[in-house]
C-alpha cells in the first residue's frame, strides 16, 4: 500500500512543479479575475488530466496514431496558446474594484465556464502533457503487473497523483489571492504582460516542434 502512494506523490510532485504555460495561467487567472476564476481554471486543468489519463489507460493503442499526428496536435496547441497569449497581451483589460481590495472580483457563471474550458483546452492541447501521461501510464502499468491487484495499484498511484496536483494548484490560487490586495493596477498589468509573453514563448516552442515533426 505504501509503495503506490509514494509513487503517486512523487509523480504528482513532478507534474505540479513542471514549468509550463498552465502554472502561469493559474496565477494570472487568480490575480486578474479573482479566486473563483482561478478555481474554475484549476477544475478545467484537473478535468483535462483525468480525461487524458483515462484515454491513456483505456486506449493505449491510440498512442501510435497520436505519434503519427503529433505535428498536427502541436500546431493546434500552438495556435490555441498563440490566440490566448495575444488576447492576454493586447485585449485583456485589468480592473480593480474600488473599496475593500480583499474582496474577490465578482465573476458570473459565464466567466467561470470560460475559465474552466480555457484551463481544459490549454492543458489538453499541450502534446507534452499527453506524452507525460502516456509514458507514466506505461511505466506504472508495467510495475502494477507485479502486484497482487494491478487495477487497485494503478488507481492508488494515479488517484494520489491527481489529488496532489489538484491540491497544489488550489494552493497556487490561494497564494495568488493573498497577494492580490497588495498589488496595484500597474503591477497587475505587468504581470498580465509577463504571463502573455510566457504563453507566447511556449506557443513559439510548439510551432517549432511542429515544424520539426513535419
Amino acid at each position: 500500500m505504501f509503495a503506490p502512494i509514494l509513487k503517486g506523490l512523487l509523480l504528482g510532485l513532478i507534474l505540479s512543479i513542471s514549468i509550463g504555460p498552465v502554472i502561469f495561467a493559474i496565477i494570472k487567472q487568480s490575480l486578474t479575475n479573482g479566486k473563483p476564476a482561478g478555481y474554475a481554471f484549476v477544475a478545467g486543468v484537473s478535468a483535462s488530466d483525468i480525461s487524458l489519463l483515462l484515454v491513456c489507460n483505456l486506449f493505449a493503442s491510440l498512442f501510435t496514431l497520436v505519434l503519427e499526428h503529433k505535428a498536427t496536435i502541436a500546431l493546434f496547441g500552438a495556435g490555441f496558446l498563440l490566440v490566448t497569449g495575444l488576447y492576454t497581451l493586447f485585449f485583456k483589460k485589468i480592473v480593480i474594484e474600488n473599496g475593500d481590495e480583499s474582496v474577490d472580483l465578482v465573476t458570473n457563471k459565464r466567466d467561470l465556464v470560460k475559465s474552466f474550458f480555457s484551463g481544459y483546452l490549454m492543458n489538453t492541447l499541450n502534446p507534452s502533457v499527453f506524452l507525460f501521461w502516456f509514458a507514466w501510464t506505461a511505466a506504472i502499468g508495467a510495475t502494477a503487473e507485479d502486484s497482487n491487484n494491478p487495477i487497485s495499484y494503478k488507481l492508488i498511484v494515479f488517484g494520489t497523483c491527481l489529488s496532489f496536483v489538484l491540491v497544489s494548484d488550489l494552493l497556487k490560487v490561494v497564494l495568488a489571492g493573498a497577494l492580490r490586495p497588495k498589488l496595484t493596477e500597474k503591477s497587475l498589468i505587468w504581470i498580465n504582460r509577463a504571463s502573455a509573453i510566457i504563453i507566447l514563448t511556449f506557443s513559439a516552442a510548439l510551432f517549432y516542434s511542429a515544424i520539426r515533426y513535419y
